[in-house]
């Protein structure tokens, strides 16, 4: 028996769900899968390889439930994007008279940082006060984790602030969040910091702080700071990293010592690097490099869309309608799908979600009225749309109007229309907001004097009094 849990705690720590299956398989045909001790080892064996199911099945069998397997159960769950069922498991295992730790607290706080509304977080910070947990390191990295990642900011900054004790996490947290915020100097006197105060940067340092670069455009600043991970902290370059300095690279136009690069580092058989190298070609219109990056995928992912969306893309922006039209041949060929873009808000404690040219909400009439009326607004503050970002072949006036029902503007009307005055936004989407959208959201935040928060899938973007964070550069 102890032979079979020490097995499977080693397929814990390296993530092996596929040998741990073979060992769950010995352990039943040893009935030893009635023992409770088994039954945890497999438990968090399932949960860290993220096969969350599995681990609901051993877990329901087991008689015994202590503080170690519910906090397993609601880390898997926080890990696999399931935030409401890991607070349903922080709930449940109260009610059954255990008491949660500092482990189980920072992991319902990961949870709460999925989550579209705030109250799920704010009422755990709470509870943390009211405990008198706040001063445990663990438990106050995770709430400055969660209010960076929910678009709180300012709640994450003071958080970090008022940290008696820190250590090298919470200085990576902190980073982090700023990088996140695009508030790329804050991030980089952070990490000065880290440093007088004693604390080596790791990989995940370096990773926030490459980033910050790359949106910065600080070019040899990134250089400089790449260069250290080994020079200097004895620290290995991940494939992020190299990434990361293909992508400072790139975004700053300098494609010749991009190619250099990549055959220097012997990075042309990774898909991350085309991927990096076709969204800064979408950028800067280089298509001859756009064209390279997307074989490269195409031989890479045959069956991953990014390439074919970005080359598709890329050619839209040209006017080359019938290479378009090819792509979408050739991507209907393969069974290939683009994935949909969506957005999301919170309203009242309920996450709404709409998609671009959406009309199935209740409220859709109220919320295409708001949009008429801000989009009338808008016409005497010089607004001009974007017309170049609608990638179809349809006239000026459809792209206007195929603008302004983007899925993230949507989730704004709503908001305007059911939001208290004066209160901030926050909207998630799960693709990169367009480059209209995102001069509209700077103009709207003007016009109507609201704070409006958007995280894409890359970043946070704080529109306020027709600015962004990002400078305009995302």
């Amino acid at each position: 028996m102890y032979t079979f849990i020490d097995i499977l705690r080693s397929c814990s720590s390296l993530s092996d769900v596929h040998f741990g299956r073979q060992v769950h398989t010995h352990i039943i045909k040893n009935c030893n899968d009635s023992n409770d001790f088994v039954r945890t080892a497999l438990i968090d064996m399932y949960a860290k390889g993220r096969c969350i199911e599995d681990a609901v099945a051993v877990f329901n069998r087991l008689v015994d439930r202590d503080l170690f397997t519910w906090t397993t159960m609601i880390d898997g769950y926080a890990k696999t994007n399931q935030p409401e069922m890991a607070l349903k498991h922080f709930v449940d295992m109260q009610s059954e008279g255990v008491k949660p730790n500092e482990f189980t607290i920072a992991s319902c706080l990961n949870a709460c940082s999925h989550m579209a509304t705030l109250e799920g977080g704010q009422q755990l910070h709470s509870m943390v006060v009211k405990a008198g947990h706040t001063g445990d390191i663990i438990v106050a990295t995770a709430i400055t984790d969660m209010y960076g990642k929910c678009g709180c900011l300012e709640d994450a900054e003071a958080n970090f602030k008022y940290m008696v004790l820190r250590d090298a996490v919470s200085w990576n947290t902190i980073i982090a969040v700023y990088a996140y915020h695009s508030q790329g100097e804050n991030a980089l006197q952070a990490y000065r910091m880290m440093i007088e105060k004693g604390f080596l940067p790791d990989e995940a340092t370096f990773l926030s702080i490459l980033s910050v670069c790359s949106n910065m455009g600080l070019v040899e600043e990134g250089k400089k700071h790449f260069e250290s991970m080994s020079k200097v902290y004895g620290i290995t370059p991940t494939l992020e990293h190299y990434a990361c300095v293909v992508n400072i690279l790139s975004r700053a136009g300098q494609f010749d010592e991009v190619e250099a690069f990549i055959k220097e580092q012997k990075l042309s058989t990774h898909a991350l690097i085309w991927e990096t190298v076709l969204g800064a070609c979408k950028l800067h219109g280089n298509l001859d490099l756009g064209e390279t990056a997307a074989r490269k995928l195409f031989e890479l992912q045959p069956k991953e869309d990014s390439a074919y969306i970005f080359l598709s893309n890329i050619f839209a922006s040209k006017g080359r309608w019938d290479d378009v039209q090819k792509i979408r041949v050739l991507m209907s060929e393969e069974g290939i799908k683009k994935e949909p873009g969506c957005s999301w808000v919170g309203v009242d404690g309920q996450v709404h979600v709409f998609v671009s040219q959406d009309g199935s909400h209740p409220k859709t009439e109220q919320i295409y009225a708001k949009l008429q009326d801000l989009k009338q607004r808008l016409s005497f503050s010089g607004y001009i749309p974007k017309t170049e970002n609608v990638l179809h072949n349809i006239s000026s006036r459809e792209k206007i109007e195929h603008l302004w029902h983007h899925s993230e503007r949507l989730a704004l009307g709503l908001a305007l229309i059911s939001a208290s005055p004066g209160m901030p936004i926050r909207i998630f989407k799960n693709l990169r907001i367009c480059e209209d959208c995102h001069e509209v959201m700077k103009v709207i935040s003007y016009v109507t004097s609201r704070e409006i928060v958007i995280r894409d899938f890359k970043r946070f973007h704080h529109f306020k009094l027709g600015s962004c964070s990002c400078q305009d550069s995302w």
